[in-house]
């Protein structure tokens, strides 16, 4: 899953004036699904154009067919690449192309049994494009919504974590900017100093760096939801904790006083620094000159 650079700027702001970033990524998602069903609706039709014969499985040849890739297949038949790894242990082409056709095949006997038992239920799916329209049954019209709705969780998921990913960094350099720490007072790795031999670096996001030591920072966009993800910090022994919803006095983006915490804590740990600048969209879009996203 990729994070546009302009997504990644715009949550960053949106953190530093303590709002909430989720929008960002949910209007990401939606496009990204828009995207992806308008596409897929459009293959759907070329399918249904070019199936001959009425009893043949027109979606199973055309959209789980080995010539497509895993990921592909996987997603048509209604699973996603992930989910196959960890029923297998394995993401291997020929695993996925096995595991999904006969997840297909399950699914529609699934459907089937669900349209015999709902008899009076109608469903009917019209797709027009190009002046061109197909109709699809209620069976094949479950198939697609199954798929659409797995393909939605797909890129929630994904974006999701890459969001985290993808933002913790700059985030720290732009808090170090505004602050004016001299660059040699943090790094994204160990920079001269080093580590015990009972700490590592696997996985941290950030160093500040004092003359004699460096500091591991972790940071966490947290929801309510996942407020156990705050446990990092005690697992990785990091010196310094930013996220953007806390109760507790570290660094809490969703407060009024956020760069006032961060001066506390480069205080507290003897890093260089000075008066912050105040995170206006002039000020930001000039430190993002100097970032690599």
């Amino acid at each position: 899953m990729t994070l546009t650079e302009e997504v990644t700027k715009n949550i960053i702001k949106r953190l530093l004036r303590g709002e909430d970033y989720r929008i960002e990524v949910v209007i990401l998602i939606n496009a990204k699904f828009l995207h992806f069903a308008i596409d897929f609706f459009k293959k759907i039709t070329e399918a249904k154009l070019k199936s001959q014969d009425i009893t043949f499985d027109w979606y199973k040849e055309s959209f789980l067919h080995p010539k497509l890739s895993s990921k592909e297949i996987a997603i048509n038949a209604g699973l996603n690449k992930k989910t196959i790894n960890n029923m297998f242990n394995s993401a291997k082409k020929e695993i996925v192309i096995d595991a999904s056709n006969e997840h297909y095949d399950l699914l529609y006997q699934s459907i089937n049994k669900l349209v015999d038992n709902e008899s009076d239920l109608e469903l009917y799916l019209t797709i027009k494009f190009k002046n061109v329209s197909v109709d699809l049954n209620i069976s094949e019209s479950l198939i697609v919504i199954n798929t659409l709705a797995v393909k939605r969780a797909e890129l929630r998921g994904g974006l999701w974590s890459t969001a985290g990913k993808k933002v913790e960094k700059p985030l720290m350099q732009v808090l170090c900017k505004l602050c004016r720490v001299p660059e040699n007072n943090y790094s994204l790795k160990i920079k001269g100093n080093k580590l015990s031999k009972d700490e590592f670096q696997r996985e941290v996001d950030f160093y500040l760096n004092s003359v004699s030591k460096s500091y591991k920072c972790e940071v966490k966009l947290m929801g309510k939801g996942n407020p156990e993800s705050a446990d990092v910090v005690i697992a990785r022994g990091s010196k310094v904790f930013v996220a953007d919803r806390l109760k507790v006095q570290w660094v809490e983006l969703r407060s009024n006083n956020s760069l006032k915490q961060f001066l506390n804590v480069l205080a507290s740990l003897k890093i260089p620094h000075s008066s912050f600048q105040n995170p206006t969209e002039k000020v930001l879009d000039e430190i993002f000159k100097e970032i690599h996203f």
